[in-house]
C-alpha cells in the first residue's frame, strides 16, 4: 500500500494549522497580515529540504499537487453563477476601461522588465542563462505559484534546470511583498489621507487580525441546495468540479493526440498546452455551468461552496508550493532571482499605486489595494488586503476588479501563446526568439502607457513628485 500522497498532504496540512496557530498568537505576524499558508510553508520549506530526504520521504508528489489545486480552483471560480448585474451606464464602462488597463500594466510591465532584466544579466555576467528565467517574474508575481509551477515545469525539459524551484521562489517573494507591502501602503493611507476619515477611525479601532473570528461570532459562508439523504451539497459541488476537471483532461488528450501527428514539434506544443491547463479547466467548467443554466437548475449551485472549495485549494496551494522549493537548485540562480525580485518589488510597490491613483476616478486607494494584492500573489490575497480596510465590501472594487480580469485575460492570452519563445531561443539556439518575446512584451508596455495616458486624462502625469495622488 503506498501512503506517500496521504502522509505528504498530511504534512502539508499540518503546515498549514501551524501556520494558522503561530498566526493567532504572535502579533508580528497579524501586524504584517502574512497568511497561515505561508507561515506554515516555510516551516515546511526546510522539513521537505532537510528532514524528508533523511526519513525517505518523496516530495514530488507536491509538485502534482500543486499542479492539480490550480486546475481546481479555476474550476470552482468558473462554475459560480453570476453575482448581479453589469451597470451598462457611463461610469460603470468607464470603471471598466480603468481597472481592464490597471490590470493590463500588470502583466506587460512585469513580462517586459523581466526580460529586459535577464537581457541584461546574459550580456554582462551570467551568459549561459535560460533566457525564460524572466518571465518567472510575472508568472510568480501576477499569476500565482499554480501557474508558476505549471508553467516552469516544460521548460525543464528544455534545459531550465530546477525551474520550477525558480518560480515558486518568485511566488512565495511576491506573497511577501504582497503581505508586508500591503500593510505598509494601508498604514500609509491612514497617515497621509488616502482614504475617508470614517474609513481610518474605523482601521485604528481594529487592533488584532488573528485569522479566527471571536467566540461566539461567526460569518456565513455558504449554504445547502440539497438534500443530505440524497447527497450532500459539499459532495454535488465537487462532483461538479471533478467533472469539469474529466472533461478538460479529454480535450487536453484529444488535442496532443492530433498535434503528436505533427511529430517533436506538436509534441513540445501539447506539453506547453498541459501546462496552461487551467485555460482548459475554466473552459470546460464555463460549459458545464452553461449545461446546468440551460437545464434550469442553476439554482442549485452555491457561490459560498464554491468559494470554500477555492479557498481549501489555495491554501494548500500556497503551503505546498513554498515546502516544494529546492533550496539546492535555487541556490544556482540566486543572483538573478534577487535582482528579478528587486524588479518586482519596483513595479508593483512604486510604480502600481503611483499610476492607480492617477486612472482611478472613485475609490482609488481600495481598488489599488486589490490590484496590488493581486499582482503580487493571487486574488485571494487582493481580497485579504482589502477586507482589512473594507470588511463587509461595502465599496465596489472587489466586483468591479472581478469583472474586469476576465476582459483582461482575453488581452493577455497572446502572451500565454508565445510565452515559451524564451525557453524555445535556448533549447534551439536561436536568439532571435528571446527578442521576438522582448519585443512582444515591450508592445504590451508600450499599449498599457498609450491607453494610461488616454483614460487618466489630465491626471496622468500630474505631480509627478506625489507617490499617491489623492482624488479631487
Amino acid at each position: 500500500m503506498d501512503f506517500n500522497a496521504v502522509v505528504n498532504l498530511g504534512v502539508v496540512s499540518l503546515g498549514l494549522l501551524v501556520g494558522a496557530l503561530l498566526r493567532a498568537r504572535v502579533h508580528i505576524l497579524q501586524r504584517f497580515l502574512i497568511p497561515s499558508a505561508i507561515i506554515g510553508g516555510f516551516f515546511l520549506l526546510l522539513f521537505y529540504n532537510f528532514v524528508a530526504p533523511r526519513i525517505g520521504l518523496d516530495a514530488d508528489f507536491l509538485g502534482d499537487l500543486v499542479y492539480h489545486l490550480l486546475n481546481i480552483s479555476f474550476i470552482a471560480m468558473a462554475l459560480r453563477n453570476p453575482v448581479g448585474t453589469r451597470s451598462r451606464d457611463r461610469r460603470a464602462r468607464r470603471t471598466l476601461a480603468e481597472n481592464v488597463i490597471a490590470i493590463f500594466g500588470q502583466y506587460g510591465l512585469q513580462c517586459f522588465f523581466g526580460l529586459l532584466a535577464t537581457l541584461m544579466l546574459i550580456i554582462t555576467v551570467y551568459p549561459d542563462l535560460f533566457p525564460a528565467i524572466g518571465l518567472t517574474l510575472a508568472l510568480g508575481f501576477e499569476l500565482g505559484p499554480g501557474q508558476a509551477y505549471s508553467m516552469t515545469l516544460p521548460w525543464e525539459a528544455l534545459g531550465f534546470t530546477g525551474g520550477t524551484s525558480v518560480g515558486l521562489a518568485m511566488a512565495a517573494a511576491g506573497f511577501i511583498t504582497g503581505s508586508i507591502g500591503g500593510v505598509v501602503l494601508i498604514n500609509l493611507a491612514v497617515r497621509r489621507g488616502w482614504i475617508a476619515s470614517d474609513d481610518a477611525e474605523k482601521l485604528r479601532k481594529r487592533t488584532l487580525f488573528s485569522g479566527f473570528l471571536p467566540k461566539g461570532q461567526t460569518r456565513e459562508g455558504s449554504r445547502l441546495t440539497s438534500e443530505g439523504e440524497s447527497i450532500d451539497t459539499l459532495s454535488y459541488h465537487v462532483a461538479l468540479i471533478m467533472v469539469a476537471y474529466l472533461v478538460s483532461w479529454l480535450m487536453l488528450s484529444a488535442i496532443e493526440l492530433l498535434l503528436n501527428l505533427l511529430g517533436p514539434f506538436g509534441a513540445e506544443i501539447a506539453s506547453t498546452l498541459w501546462g496552461v491547463n487551467f485555460i482548459f479547466s475554466m473552459f470546460a467548467a464555463s460549459l458545464l455551468r452553461l449545461v446546468i443554466r440551460r437545464t434550469g437548475i442553476d439554482y442549485t449551485i452555491d457561490n459560498g461552496t464554491l468559494n470554500r472549495i477555492n479557498g481549501l485549494s489555495v491554501d494548500l496551494t500556497v503551503t505546498a508550493c513554498l515546502a516544494g522549493i529546492s533550496l539546492t537548485a535555487l541556490a544556482a540562480y540566486y543572483v538573478p532571482v534577487i535582482i528579478l525580485i528587486l524588479v518586482g518589488i519596483v513595479i508593483t510597490c512604486l510604480i502600481l499605486p503611483w499610476y492607480s491613483s492617477r486612472i482611478y476616478s472613485d475609490h482609488a486607494f481600495f481598488r489599488m489595494l486589490v490590484l496590488f494584492g493581486t499582482a503580487t500573489g493571487t486574488l485571494p490575497t487582493g481580497l485579504s488586503l482589502l477586507r482589512v480596510v473594507d470588511p463587509d465590501f461595502e465599496t465596489p472594487a472587489a466586483q468591479d476588479y472581478a469583472y474586469a480580469s476576465g476582459l483582461v485575460f482575453v488581452f493577455v492570452f497572446p502572451l500565454i501563446l508565445f510565452v515559451n519563445l524564451p525557453a524555445y531561443s535556448y533549447s534551439q539556439n536561436n536568439p532571435a526568439l528571446f527578442y521576438a518575446m522582448l519585443a512582444i512584451t515591450g508592445l504590451y508596455a508600450l499599449v498599457f502607457i498609450i491607453a494610461y495616458r488616454i483614460v487618466a486624462g489630465k491626471r496622468a502625469w500630474r505631480s509627478p513628485r506625489t507617490f499617491f495622488l489623492k482624488e479631487d
